[in-house]
């Protein structure tokens, strides 16, 4: 029978070369259900719950992996992990045990990302894994997402550039706060860094250099070298702002194949890790959610969604291609995972302060310098934390999700001075806003004590409206801004110390996430 949400497209602008070698070794990710005999799933908002008690309650079912084990061992293909918060069973197979397992064909590809492998239509599972398996990652290879940050190799005489410091100021980060008990994930599909390049570059800062974890996932590893306007740039971007605004903070790199698969065990990897125990997870890479398989978006969202139960905070860029994110011109998309409503979405400002403060809509489209993503989803239904937050239909007149949540300074000629692979330069881009709110969120997380968790309520709540300086000049080529919140720039960009007034004031009325009860 077919899998649910399985099907796809062959890819587009790409050369089929031909089937692929049958013995090529392929290693997948099953993604199971969650267990429901332990009680019913948590609601949200409310008291993160601890990793280990959440995967005894709500991860995969012994008797769920005793009926993929007898399948795997049916069909040839060998187990090579299992992780029960995450729901993931790994099994590895060849190309034709995987083609006759799950009824596909796997083909090879040449496309300007290189070669891969990928298949077309649904894929098949046995009735006996029926509505226990939700999806099959791993057979398809092709690039899923893109790094949402933009390079500004040539500055004009009107531009301007920020050290991440000056941005935090700015923005009024909690003084006295540095992020310290904060632990900072980064989902990165590829790219890297070096201990001794962020020590070049913190010490111009200085600030101490932070000593960032490394995790590999799916064989990926932390791989520099690779170029400016690569992923290296996106990896670099994200350590050196969020690591100067929230200096106090611990950052951990999760590193992972830029596949549907990588990006959901990277994501699901960092969510449940009880060694690091990420309290905010940022994200800078997505893609339009026409793009994905309904079983991708889904697992992704699931991922979120464990994340808020947790008192995981995850951030995603909004995209950098403005109201059509990349789409034919004219026509209106959102980036996912950004339109999770289990993710809070960073859109971008263009922030000057001299000779005056002005910030509005980032749009520098006519010069092929990006703009904003934003709009409003056709997967995801509008939350009910956005009921009243004036989100306009969405195409076809669905009543979706709107994004983005908050905004910050994203245009690359106002851009942040960062240092990759050793070069001075000015990196732009919602890539940028993620790790900066991620900052934000950890100074406001030592402040309180706690995690900020499922912040989106608290942020929605009326009392919140003094926490943002309201973007209302400006649109991203489908969506213009207006007082409140629009499919621009959000809420607008953040007054720090209000948005801890707010957070403090959220968790006192029981509004917002509360602290998790005390230990017995």
């Amino acid at each position: 029978m077919d899998l649910a949400g399985s099907e796809r497209a062959a890819p587009v602008g790409a050369l089929d070369l031909g089937r692929s070698p049958p013995d090529e070794p392929v290693d997948l990710t099953l993604l199971l259900r969650r267990r429901s005999d332990q009680g019913p799933y948590p609601t949200l908002p409310g008291p993160p719950i601890d990793r280990e008690e959440f995967a005894a309650r709500y991860g995969l079912a012994p008797s769920d992996l005793a009926a993929v084990r007898a399948f795997a061992a049916s069909a040839h293909l060998a187990e090579t992990g299992v992780a029960i918060g995450p729901r993931r069973v790994q099994l590895r197979g060849t190309v034709a045990t995987v083609e006759a397992a799950f009824a596909t064909e796997l083909h090879r590809w040449s496309g300007p990302g290189g070669t891969f492998r990928a298949r077309s239509g649904p894929l098949g599972v046995p009735a006996s894994l029926a509505g226990i398996v939700l999806g099959v990652f791993g057979a398809d290879t092709r690039p899923q997402a893109r790094p949402h940050f933009r390079w500004h190799p040539d500055p004009g005489p009107g531009d301007v550039a920020f050290a991440p410091t000056e941005v935090a100021a700015a923005y009024d980060f909690p003084a006295g706060a540095t992020g310290a008990g904060a632990t900072l994930g980064f989902v990165e599909l590829g790219g890297g860094f070096t201990p001794q390049g962020l020590a070049t570059y913190f010490g111009g800062l200085g600030l101490a250099p932070p000593a960032v974890a490394v995790v590999g996932v799916d064989g990926a590893q932390n791989a520099p070298g690779q170029s400016v306007d690569g992923p290296d740039g996106e990896v670099q971007l994200d350590l050196e702002v969020a690591g100067a605004c929230a200096p106090g903070a611990s950052l951990v790199a999760y590193f992972a194949p830029n596949t549907d698969q990588g990006f959901l065990d990277a994501l699901t990897t960092a969510v449940h890790d009880t060694t690091h125990r990420p309290t905010i997870v940022s994200i800078s890479w997505g893609s339009p959610e026409d793009q994905w398989t309904a079983q991708a978006r889904s697992a992704l969202n699931d991922a979120c969604q464990d994340a808020a139960a947790l008192g995981v905070t995850v951030l995603v860029a909004a995209g950098d291609q403005g109201a059509d994110d990349g789409g034919p011109p004219g026509s209106l998309h959102v980036d996912f995972p950004a339109s999770s409503p289990y993710a809070l979405a960073c859109g971008g400002t263009r922030l000057t302060l001299a000779p005056t403060r002005q910030e509005v809509v980032w749009n520098e489209e006519a010069l092929g310098e990006g703009a904003t993503g934003g709009g409003v989803s056709v997967e995801f239904a509008r939350p009910d934390y956005q009921a009243s937050a004036g989100v306009p239909p969405g195409p076809g007149g669905f009543v979706g999700r709107g994004v983005p949540d908050v905004a910050g300074n994203a245009d690359p000629t106002t851009g942040y001075r960062v240092v990759v692979d050793g070069q001075s330069t000015v990196l732009g881009g919602t890539s940028a806003v993620a790790p900066l709110w991620a900052a934000l969120l950890a100074r406001c997380t030592e402040a309180l004590g706690r995690p900020v968790g499922f912040v989106h309520p608290s942020l929605y709540a009326a009392a919140a409206r003094a926490a943002f300086r309201d973007i209302v000049r400006g649109n991203n080529d489908g969506y213009s801004a207006g007082p409140g919140w629009d499919p621009c720039t959000g809420w607008g960009s953040p007054i720090g110390t209000a948005l801890l007034t707010t957070l403090r004031g959220a968790a006192a009325s029981g509004a917002g996430p509360a602290a998790p009860p005390p230990a017995p």
